[in-house]
Formats: structure tokens, sequence, C-alpha cells
């Protein structure tokens, strides 16, 4: 399955959950950056190598948001795969939060699996939610769903 195919599974699954965006970040449940292959879920859903990223996908648009480390890499690795490479810290990128402001449609509902998304984060995306009559929903893995030959746990 290649990175369109999988963000298709993904979006059927943000579709069963009634998901407007789903969040992906590198992380673990520990909030490393240097995850095992278990945790490797951004790699799998975009295709990008890099130890660092979030990617937002929503229904209509997939983002991967990466740091001045990882500009040309993440080029590269995300050629062809529709996943659009937002570069963190330029004036004319937005930030995850920014974004999620702007696309997430009025009563929408953010994704991400709660075990590895930050609390400060989960606020901030909660209070994004609020704002727009929505909600959050951190109770699922869906890329665990869609990700067949998944790694176990070691």
């Amino acid at each position: 399955m290649n990175v369109p195919e999988r963000i298709s599974k993904l979006r059927e699954q943000m579709n069963h959950y009634g998901m407007d965006a789903y969040i992906v970040p590198t992380a673990d449940f520990h909030q490393s950056e240097y995850v095992g292959e278990y945790f490797k879920c951004r790699q799998f859903i975009t295709g990008f190598t890099g130890s660092a990223g979030t990617a937002v996908i929503t229904r209509e648009h997939a983002y991967l948001w990466t740091d001045g480390r990882y500009f040309i890499q993440a080029a590269k690795e995300l050629e062809g795969s529709t996943v659009e490479l937002m570069k963190m810290g330029h004036p004319d990128t937005p930030t995850i939060e920014e974004y999620l402001e702007e696309a997430l449609p009025e009563g929408g509902a953010i994704g991400f699996d709660g075990r590895t998304g930050s609390m400060g984060g989960g606020c901030r995306y909660e209070a994004i939610a609020r704002r727009k009559k929505g909600r959050v929903v951190f109770r699922y893995d869906l890329i665990d769903k869609i990700w067949k030959d998944r790694p176990g746990i070691s």
C-alpha cells in the first residue's frame, strides 16, 4: 500500500469515527523524538523518515509540519505522495494550531491517539474545537486500524 492509499484508508476511518482532522505526531507513549518501529505512525502515513514532524490529515488535505533540519529530505520523500510540506518557522507557514483554527468546520472533530499526544497539545486542540463548537476524539489509534503489518511493542 502506498502513501495515497494509506491516507485514503485513514480517511475512511476518520469518516467512521466522525473526525474532520487527524493528527499524527512523531512520538511514543513517553513523547520521545526517536521512537521504536511500532510508533513510526507518522512515517507510515506520510513516507517521511525524519525524526521530527507532525502530520495533519483532513478530509481533503494532508500536511506534514517539520523543522529546518528536514526541509530538503522531506521535500524528496513527500514527492508524489499527496502530502504537502509545511516548513515550520517560515513566516508564510501557519502553525498546526493556526491551520486547524482555519480548517476545522463549525461543529467539527479533531482526532489523535491520546497516548502519543502531549497534554499541552491536547488542551490546545480542545480549545480550538470548543471555539468551533466541536470536539476532540483521543481514544482511537486510527493508524493501527490500517497498518496491517505493524511491528509489536517490544
